[in-house]
């Protein structure tokens, strides 16, 4: 593009700003009104241009997560610093929405800051003549692929779902959602991967939903979170009990790792609840419960705490979530 035709664009991008772009909320309410019938796109190459504008993008100090509504919309959330789990300074983000534009996506926020996204690249302006550039990055969990330690218990290697009442494996050999353990367990570490699907038209808790229940007790949400507040009831969240320290879900189609330290509550002889259950969870290699006690059960699932060991579940809520590489290993 020649620095002319560059120009112009911005140009005309500022002086029809309201039209052309809307601020986070407008742009909610417009897709509201016109909503697309919710796809979940399995492959990449399947879900278009929305989906290779769609992510991570990094720069020195400053990360942006683009996430696509369909019906060429899209919102955006900058982060000071870099991106969440990588360099963000834990300050409020900034967010900014827009549409697609000629051959790019044009986004700006209340303030004079614009974000152009093409090729693979983020132009960030504020108001003025220079810009920073922001590259698309796709970040992988550091325990992406982990093997299972010696006396682990394999639950899932994409062979077979024989360690699940009701399991069944799709095409790629992945696990699907709507499966419970044959095996039941106390304290454990457990590994796990899943992938949500690509959902732009869908929102909330319809934008690749599931959930780990731990126990078939404890609900850990499974949920396409990618650039959201994060929480309960969003991916690594606790429902109703607690938000995670930080959201560090990717954007939908990459895998994802959950590693969890689960300690079952303890009980007198009476069966009287003594100490609660603990959990450490790591989502995508960053902590984001750190010896949390549970004090009550979470909705759904077995519901009620006992002493009795129980089963991992992986809730089938309507939405095409797959997993693999599952392992558990018991401490007692």
């Amino acid at each position: 593009m020649n620095k002319r035709k560059e120009q112009s664009r911005w140009m005309l991008a500022w002086a029809t700003g309201v039209s052309l772009v809307w601020g986070s909320q407008s742009v909610a309410q417009e897709a509201a009104k016109k909503p697309e019938p919710p796809k979940a796109y399995l492959k990449g190459d399947e879900a278009g241009v929305a989906f290779m504008l769609q992510g991570e993008y990094a720069g020195e100090k400053l990360g942006l997560q683009i996430i696509a509504l369909g019906a060429g919309k899209y919102e955006g959330v900058l982060y000071e610093g870099g991106l969440p789990g990588a360099g963000w300074d834990g300050k409020p983000p900034y967010k900014i929405a827009g549409g697609e534009f000629n051959d790019a996506v044009i986004l700006r926020g209340k303030a004079k800051r614009f974000v152009e996204v093409a090729g693979g690249l983020a132009q960030v302006v504020d108001g003025g003549p220079a810009k920073v550039t922001l590259e698309k990055t796709e970040r992988k969990s550091p325990t992406l692929g982990k093997k299972p330690p010696e006396g682990a218990i394999v639950l899932f290697d994409g062979t077979s779902a024989e360690a699940w009442n009701g399991g069944r494996i799709d095409a790629e050999k992945l696990l699907m959602e709507g499966v419970v353990s044959k095996k039941k367990f106390n304290d454990f570490t457990l590994h796990l991967e899943f992938r949500t699907p690509f959902m732009p038209t869908a929102r909330g808790q319809g934008r690749g939903n599931s959930g780990l229940y731990l126990q078939n007790r404890y609900e850990l949400q499974v949920l396409d979170s990618f650039g959201l507040e994060g929480l309960d009831n969003e991916c690594g969240g606790i429902y109703q009990i607690s938000r995670p320290k930080l959201n560090a879900c990717l954007p939908p189609l990459a895998w994802q790792t959950y590693d969890i330290d689960f300690t079952a509550p303890r009980f007198d002889t009476e069966g009287k609840k003594v100490k609660n259950a603990l959990l450490t969870i790591r989502h995508n290699g960053i902590v984001i419960h750190d010896k949390l006690e549970l004090p009550k059960h979470t909705p759904g699932g077995e519901g009620k705490e006992t002493a009795e060991p129980g089963p991992f579940a992986l809730q089938n809520h309507g939405d095409p979530v797959r997993f693999r590489n599952i392992w558990v290993l018991p401490k007692n």
